[in-house]
């Protein structure tokens, strides 16, 4: 059985553009990606920290695989996927992901 992957990456926007960043992501952007066939995407956390004058998001997705990553983000896997319609609502974003094999999941 081949190790799950675990993908993080950061994004920040504004705070008047946060909602509609998020509503991006729910409703266009991961959508768009399962309709791609990109099957070994399992999971999609999206969590937020409000700051003094914008809004960070921190996303973390499971994979089933480094082939599923590599299907969602090609063969350059540890560059960003940023649609253009997200960067335009983005203030910056971290140009890379970061890669990890996940090795336990507690439920407690």
């Amino acid at each position: 059985m081949e190790t799950k992957i675990i993908r993080t990456w950061k994004g920040w926007t504004s705070k008047e553009n946060a909602a509609v960043y998020e509503d991006m992501l729910i409703h266009e952007v991961f959508p768009e990606v399962k309709k791609k066939g990109v099957l070994g995407l399992e999971k999609v956390s999206i969590s937020t920290s409000e700051k003094e004058d914008e809004v960070e998001f921190f996303l973390v997705l499971q994979f089933d695989s480094l082939e599923s990553v590599k299907r969602f983000a090609g063969e350059d896997y540890q560059k960003a996927y940023i649609p253009d319609n997200a960067k335009r609502v983005l203030l910056r974003y971290e140009e890379s992901a970061q890669h990890y094999d996940l090795k336990e999941e507690l439920e407690l």
